[in-house]
């Protein structure tokens, strides 16, 4: 259906065109398409890319590419994660020598009452963009721009979460910032977002609780203790941060998984020397606040300016967040309605835990990705 909705490519017309026919599918987070691929010239701009390989899709179930504005997905992920190998478009472009430096960049216009979305320039950067200069860092594995990242601040307070370091990549295809569902949850929790209760968070809190308040202070090592009490089948071998899956599918899985949870958030507030009431009853707190399944958070419009920043440490410098900015709103007056950028997502060991730094960061921060130097930087946007 969504095909009706959309512009189309007819290769009858084209004549460039060159018959591939092996058939393709992506997954999204969001939905799929199939279809087969194809080679021909794209153009971008004033570019023109010769004997690209791309995807023409003949099925695009369910809502999300029916209400998309967009008719298509221009991938510039690196070619390790390319369906079918395809040579990348912007491979492509560098290949051919169309861009003046291997280099590209974002720039996304926050405001929305302005016609001008942004500006992804191909071969350098708009200096116009973009105040003081870049933070890089390094590309620490090709597939998706994945980086290392430190620490995660809450109103100038760590999380201790990433105190080891996290994963993190930059991705505009992702609308919101996602995240590990123990720190995202901590974070709604901060900003007074409400997620869906989770009832198994809350029993081992009931049950346990004391338990594991009790091995934490007497030092058993922490990613030990919820196999020790019998929730968890291994020892500290299962991604701490695991999606509770859904409410359908209960059991001791769930409970393990609340479990790592709560052992991470009672470690960070066992060093901040809280009494074991007020540690009880705060992760009793956390437990309400865990996203729900779908990602999404509401939030009070009203409050915004009584919400902390949260910053993210990317190559030694603090990238802050304020509400303003990773509270999405949408419609005016009382009408309006107030969602929290971050949402929950569970990436196992080793590749995760893993950030998806989406379109909540990529706005006040200009985003450079540099193919040549195999790096990705950061500068504030103007």
């Amino acid at each position: 259906v969504a095909c009706f909705f959309h512009s189309k490519y007819k290769s009858s017309r084209s004549t460039s065109y060159k018959k591939n026919g092996k058939s393709a599918a992506i997954h999204y987070g969001t939905g799929s398409i199939s279809g087969f691929f194809s080679e021909d010239s794209v153009q971008l701009g004033s570019l023109l890319v010769k004997n690209q390989e791309f995807i023409e899709a003949t099925k695009e179930p369910g809502i999300t590419f029916l209400a998309s504005k967009f008719d298509g997905i221009l991938g510039l992920g690196f070619q390790e994660i390319s369906v079918g190998n395809a040579i990348p478009v912007w491979y492509n472009m560098v290949n051919q020598s169309l861009v003046k430096d291997p280099v590209f960049s974002f720039w996304l216009n926050r405001k929305g009452d302005e016609e001008d979305g942004g500006e992804l320039v191909f071969g350098g950067v708009d200096s116009s963009h973009f105040k003081g200069e870049h933070t890089y860092v390094p590309v620490t594995q090709k597939g998706y721009w994945q980086f290392d990242m430190g620490e995660v601040l809450i109103g100038g307070e760590t999380t201790g979460f990433c105190s080891d370091g996290c994963s993190a990549i930059a991705d505009s295809g992702t609308s919101l910032l996602a995240g590990p569902t123990t720190i995202v949850t901590l974070i709604n929790h901060a900003i007074g977002a409400t997620g869906v209760v989770s009832q198994e968070c809350k029993s081992v809190v009931s049950v346990y609780g004391k338990t594991i308040l009790e091995m934490l202070t007497s030092e058993t090592q922490p990613q030990k203790i919820c196999s020790q009490i019998g929730l968890c089948a291994s020892d500290g071998t299962r991604d701490v941060s695991m999606i509770i899956e859904s409410v359908v599918e209960k059991g001791s899985d769930e409970m393990c998984t609340a479990c790592e949870m709560a052992v991470v958030w009672m470690q960070n507030q066992v060093k901040r020397n809280e009494t074991e009431e007020k540690i009880l009853d705060y992760i009793n707190q956390l437990c309400e606040r865990l996203p729900s399944p779908m990602g999404e958070s509401a939030v009070d419009c009203g409050v915004l300016s009584s919400m902390p920043n949260i910053s993210f440490t990317i190559g030694g410098k603090s990238f802050e967040l304020t509400p303003q900015q990773y509270v999405l709103k949408i419609g005016e007056g009382e009408a309006a309605q107030c969602i929290s950028g971050f949402t929950a997502l569970d990436v196992a060991p080793p590749r995760g835990p893993l950030w998806i730094l989406g379109d909540v960061f990529m706005g006040p921060y200009h985003t450079v990705f540099d193919y040549g130097n195999l790096k990705v930087g950061f500068a504030e946007a103007a």
